[in-house]
Formats: structure tokens, C-alpha cells, sequence
């Protein structure tokens, strides 16, 4: 049975937990970002990560930081990292749940594309009640993944399992599949969907040149739809456990080591890649 709002608030209360919405804009942008930086394997996270990904001054960082230790939702010693309290990391999955929640929709429903998502949902997050992100998450029939690929958060605060290996250090030789994209890079999106490259696109590693600071892909595979709608297409990956064969040119294409390290994928077998390849 579902749990309801009044009854998700009751829960909260006996736990010492207030409404989301009690919080300020900025302590639940703060979380969220703490939160994410985590997520993407950037531990222990300074001030310094927190003011760059805010775009923000440190001393704005500092005086948010001292808010959010005093009110009990992260620790901080002088000049050591940040790490989010319990407490912290409820409201932290809270904001991620509806950032995702709200990309999704205006993907799948608005037809955004999924470098234009992310802006849209940070403002939009603020706004929303709890009622509007559970019917929005009904209406898309509970989706696993964002846009993205990223890990939607259920309602209880866990998380589905997602690929957690960065592109930068995949061996050359290996195939993989395209399985996640961080989206605060919508320059890396948009050159992404140029080269046909989405969630569930399989690609080989052809290269790393240490010189350069470069990773070179071949395309294997294309996605079944457009990035446009890559919420559908990861869901059908995950059911399937790969990608469909594309009739796509392989032509390889040439990223950063910083944007390979935004990529997270999916290692693929020979056995997967010969008989994907054979289908097309």
C-alpha cells in the first residue's frame, strides 16, 4: 500500500525531520550538490569542489557550510571535508529525487532534450510539492533512471543500482555500454547527440593518449531512439541487458579524460557485442 502524505509526514515528525519545504532554497541546493559529488566518487569533497560546482565564492561556501553543521545536517572540520549527516542525506535524496523526477518528465513529456533538462529542474524543484513529484513519478510508472541514466531515488530514499565504472578507465580494446552521463556538462551532451552517442549506445575504447588527455571511442551500437527520449531507451536496456545494433557510421570520436571521467558504463562481453552485431 502506498504511504501518504500525511503519513510520510507523520514519519518524518517521529524521526525529527520537518517538510522539505522548511528548508531554504540554498541549504537544499547545498545538499543536493554534496550529495552528488559523493555520488560521482569526488571523496572527501572541500569547500573548494562545493564553490566551483555552486559557482559561488568560497566565502559564500564557508558561511552555507557553518549553516549546515549547526543545523545538524553536515560535519565539517577546519580545513578537512564535508560529509552530510543522516539527516543530511534525506533531504539530499529528496532534492535528487525531484530533480530526476522533473527531468524525466520533461523529457517524456515536454519532449526537452537531455541537455536542456537540467536548468529547467533546478528551478521547477523549489516549487513542487511533494503531491505533484508522487504523481509525476505514478504517471511515468516509477522509472529507475533519468534522462541521464542517473539513479532516480525512490520514495523511501534508496537507490536502484547503476553502472559506477568512469569511461577514463576502461582498458583499451574494451567494449562498453554507454550506461550514465553527469549532467552539468550540457556541452558534452550536445556533442554527444551529434555523434549519435546516448544511454545504451555500445562503444570499443580505441585509445588513451596520455599526452593529449584524451580518450578515442569507436561506435559499436546506436540507440534503438533519438536522445531525445533516453529515458525510454534505458529502461529497455536494462529489461534486454544491452543495446540493439545501429546502422550508424563508426566513426571514432575523441573525448577529454575529464569528460571520460562524467561517463560512467556498462563492460560488455564478446559474446554480448558478436551477437548484438550479428541481429544488425
Amino acid at each position: 500500500m502506498r504511504r501518504t502524505a500525511a503519513k510520510r509526514g507523520a514519519v518524518a515528525h517521529t524521526l525529527g525531520i520537518m517538510a522539505l519545504q522548511d528548508l531554504s532554497s540554498n541549504a537544499q541546493d547545498y545538499l543536493k550538490v554534496i550529495w552528488g559529488l559523493h555520488e560521482w566518487g569526488r571523496t572527501p569533497v572541500q569547500p573548494s569542489d562545493l564553490a566551483n560546482r555552486a559557482h559561488v565564492k568560497p566565502s559564500t561556501v564557508s558561511g552555507a557550510v557553518t549553516r549546515l553543521v549547526s543545523g545538524g545536517y553536515a560535519r565539517h572540520d577546519p580545513y578537512g571535508a564535508i560529509e552530510l549527516t543522516g539527516k543530511g542525506e534525506h533531504y539530499a535524496l529528496a532534492m535528487v529525487r525531484r530533480h530526476r523526477l522533473l527531468e524525466t518528465f520533461l523529457v517524456s513529456a515536454l519532449h526537452y532534450s537531455w541537455d536542456e533538462v537540467h536548468a529547467e529542474a533546478d528551478a521547477l524543484e523549489h516549487a513542487a510539492s511533494d503531491m505533484m513529484i508522487d504523481r509525476i513519478d505514478e504517471m511515468l510508472g516509477h522509472p529507475a533512471t533519468d534522462p541521464h541514466g542517473d539513479p532516480i531515488p525512490r520514495a523511501n530514499g534508496s537507490l536502484p543500482d547503476v553502472a559506477q565504472t568512469p569511461l577514463s578507465a576502461v582498458p583499451e580494446g574494451t567494449s562498453v555500454a554507454i550506461e550514465r552521463v553527469s549532467d552539468e556538462d550540457p556541452s558534452l551532451l550536445r556533442y554527444l547527440d551529434t555523434e549519435g552517442i546516448a544511454i545504451g549506445t555500445a562503444v570499443c575504447v580505441a585509445g588513451h593518449d596520455a599526452q593529449s588527455g584524451t580518450v578515442t571511442l569507436v561506435p559499436l551500437q546506436a540507440p534503438e531512439a533519438s536522445s531525445a527520449t533516453p529515458t525510454a531507451l534505458s529502461s529497455k536496456s536494462a529489461k534486454s541487458g544491452r543495446s540493439k545494433t545501429a546502422a550508424s557510421s563508426h566513426r571514432p570520436l575523441t573525448l577529454p579524460a575529464l569528460s571520460a571521467d562524467h561517463i560512467h558504463v556498462r563492460i560488455l562481453d564478446e559474446n554480448t557485442v558478436a551477437e548484438d552485431t550479428a541481429e544488425g
